[in-house]
């Protein structure tokens, strides 16, 4: 497909994604409180996008994942959280 191809399909979608994505962010800073590691990971994740790579989509899920490779003994949450806790940079 062509840029312009692409841009048809896809345009409205992602416009649509990022505008829910902003009112995410919206309500997540008028509410009270303090952010945790899942909002760092996501502000970082942001960023990755406006780097000029063509990896975009692997950086930003490398942003959210775990670098660690043992593993654990025993999980110590019932579900996921979507980003590392631990991350550090």
């Amino acid at each position: 497909m062509t840029r312009q191809q692409i841009l048809d399909l896809y345009f409205i979608d992602a416009r649509h994604k990022l505008i829910d994505l902003a009112a995410f962010m919206d309500r997540v800073e008028r509410a009270e409180g303090n952010e945790d590691f899942r909002m760092k990971a996501f502000r970082e994740a942001l960023e990755e996008l406006s780097k000029n790579n063509r990896e975009k989509a692997r950086q930003v899920l490398l942003t959210f994942s775990d670098p660690t490779t043992k593993p654990i003994a025993k999980a110590s949450v019932k579900g996921a959280t979507g980003a590392w806790p631990e991350k550090t940079g």
